[in-house]
């Protein structure tokens, strides 16, 4: 026994060995392929990994004269300030709660939507409906809320002009502190739900319509060929989105809510993207405002991993 297991192992540093030269030679072989790798590998050193050494400041004073080096350590001490201050709740209420209602109501749109057009037995209306539904996503944030406000101003838009019409009074939504999520949630709704719906759409177009005709056969409503068919037959693309979606859980649409925020509604406008940039950038205030976005980036990385580990053991489909 004692003389068999050195021979394994030995084996096994040889089968590494042929392993690593194989490898080699194949890139040797392909090598054109490799080199286009070099510029996307770069990019992702410099952009995404390069800025990873700045994020030390989260535990220091930074100060620009001595530099990220130079500058003072003061451990957690930027955290607990973050954690204890009069804005913590607000911050962590208002993301936390755009991005669940945002996944509870936003997610699903795309799925029926691609149900919808697979579903429509004239092909030129279910192109018409997607390219309505397309628009939206090619125009800028900036135009978007120039139409939102457009909409909804209480002298001139047409909304106030309906509800004036119904016999009631106009309403502020834009100022409105209880009207800022619904009008935000529903805004990105619009502007996605059709550029989402690709990725279902054809999804859908791989299910085999064999199983389709079975289902005819065996009497199945319309509906139930949905639920039986079409959705089984996406589930795994759904649950890769999720997990992926979950993953940027505490990343809210920053420029579109910095351009809807004004001190009327920023009790729940006011998230931690919003609040990191003022406080950050306008401020001055780098060390600080690196912890809130560590912390925040902490949070989407523990979601991410948990919701991973979860789909893999009940649906049998993950990341990783």
């Amino acid at each position: 026994m004692e003389s068999v297991q050195p021979k394994a192992a030995a084996a096994a540093t040889v089968s590494r060995k042929r392993q690593g030269s194989g490898l080699l030679r194949r890139m040797a072989k392909r090598y054109d392929l490799y080199l286009m790798l070099l510029l996307p590998i770069a990019w992702y050193l410099i952009f995404n990994y390069g800025p990873l050494y700045g994020l030390q400041i989260a535990f220091k004073n930074f100060n620009p004269g001595k530099g990220i080096a130079g500058s003072e350590w003061v451990g957690f001490e930027h955290f607990q300030r973050f954690f204890e201050s009069y804005y913590f709740k607000r911050l962590l209420w208002n993301t936390l709660s755009i991005n669940l209602f945002s996944l509870l109501i936003a997610f699903p749109v795309p799925i029926l939507l691609a149900l919808i057009v697979n579903e429509l037995r004239s092909k030129s209306f279910g192109k018409w409906l997607q390219n309505i539904t397309f628009i939206p996503h090619f125009m800028s944030v900036v135009v978007i809320v120039g139409i939102l406000s457009v909409f909804l101003s209480p002298s001139t838009g047409p909304v106030n002009k309906l509800i004036e019409w119904l016999g009631g009074e106009p309403v502020r939504f834009m100022e409105s502190v209880g009207w800022f999520k619904t009008i935000f949630i529903s805004s990105n709704i619009w502007q996605n739900m059709g550029w989402q719906s690709i990725i279902y759409i054809a999804a859908l177009s791989g299910v085999n319509p064999q199983l389709y005709e079975a289902a005819k056969m065996d009497g199945a409503s319309r509906l139930r060929r949905i639920w039986h068919v079409s959705l089984p037959g996406i589930v795994p693309v759904i649950v890769i989105l999720l997990i992926l979606d979950i993953g940027h859980f505490m990343d809210v649409g920053f420029e579109k809510i910095l351009l809807m925020q004004n001190n009327l509604n920023l009790e729940t406008s006011d998230v931690i993207s919003t609040f990191v940039y003022t406080t950050g950038i306008l401020k001055g205030e780098y060390s600080y405002t690196a912890a809130i976005g560590l912390f925040n980036s902490l949070i989407n990385l523990t979601l991410l991993l948990l919701v991973n580990r979860f789909a893999r053991k009940t649906a049998e489909t993950s990341l990783w």
